[in-house]
């Protein structure tokens, strides 16, 4: 039995680092990356995704011009977040900023994930970044909107992640620019 769970975590390796190949060798709209992404929502894999590497693929691919690349990139950083090693990982290497500028983007999907990663990120170092005026100008705009899970999400990030004084201080701010000027709200 044992044996069998070896070759067994030695064929998921293998796997997986063939979806990682072909995804860096390949122009394609992200099928491998996508795979990659849906594999992180499993423990099982968690070894070999740090071992691959695939932290580094998913920051990476934030930065493509190809939205499919970003969205996939977004949603396996989303699962990976949870883990604490991750998360670290995450916030050592720039990843804030990275899944902040994702929140202008016009995919919904992408947009829930850069939000859903953000509440995962946020520890006791890293909570003034994450909830820092412009994200909070941003989650007020999403809280408008006519997407029920996008202004869903954004009052919970506003309500579990900042406290009264912070959202006051921000609706303040923005007193009389409740549009979405300069972040474009993904379509229904």
């Amino acid at each position: 039995m044992s044996r069998k769970g070896s070759a067994e975590g030695s064929d998921r390796f293998e796997y997986l680092q063939t979806l990682v190949t072909e995804f860096q060798d390949t122009d394609s709209e992200g099928a491998s990356a996508g795979k990659s992404g849906k594999f992180s929502y499993d423990p099982k894999n968690y070894n070999h995704l740090r071992d691959l590497q695939v932290t580094d693929l998913f920051l990476d691919m934030l930065t493509e011009d190809n939205d499919n690349f970003v969205e996939f990139g977004m949603g396996g950083l989303c699962n990976l977040s949870m883990v604490p090693e991750f998360r670290d990982f995450i916030l050592q290497n720039d990843g804030i900023n990275l899944i902040t500028n994702c929140l202008s983007k016009r995919n919904e999907e992408t947009v829930l994930s850069a939000i859903t990663t953000l509440m995962n990120l946020i520890t006791i170092n890293s909570r003034s970044e994450i909830t820092q005026p412009g994200v909070l100008h941003c989650m007020l705009r999403f809280s408008l909107s006519e997407s029920p899970r996008l202004r869903n999400l954004a009052s919970v990030f506003l309500q579990d992640c900042c406290s009264e004084e912070q959202v006051a201080q921000a609706e303040k701010q923005m007193q009389g620019q409740q549009t979405a000027l300069g972040i474009p709200l993904p379509k229904d």
